[in-house]
C-alpha cells in the first residue's frame, strides 16, 4: 500500500449532510438575489430557473470544495 492511497469516501450520511450545506444556502442565497426578478413567474417555471443556476454551481464548485475540506479535516 502506497502513501498517496486516497482516503476512504465519507459514509452516505456525511455526504448527504455536506449536499445539504451546499444546496441550502445556494438556494436560499439565490432566492435572496433572484426573488424580485423570478417572483412574477408561474412556479415551475421560477423552479427551472432557480435549479438551472443552484445546481451546477453545487455540484461543480460547493460540493466537491466541501468533499475536499471534510477530507482535510478527516485527516487531522
Amino acid at each position: 500500500m502506497s502513501a498517496s492511497t486516497a482516503p476512504a469516501a465519507p459514509s452516505v450520511h456525511r455526504r448527504a449532510l455536506i449536499t445539504w450545506l451546499a444546496v441550502y444556502p445556494t438556494i436560499t442565497l439565490a432566492l435572496s438575489l433572484l426573488g424580485s426578478v423570478l417572483g412574477g413567474l408561474a412556479l415551475p417555471l421560477e423552479t427551472l430557473f432557480l435549479t438551472a443556476i443552484v445546481v451546477p454551481l453545487a455540484v461543480y464548485v460547493i460540493v466537491p470544495a466541501l468533499m475536499k475540506a471534510n477530507a482535510h479535516l478527516t485527516r487531522r
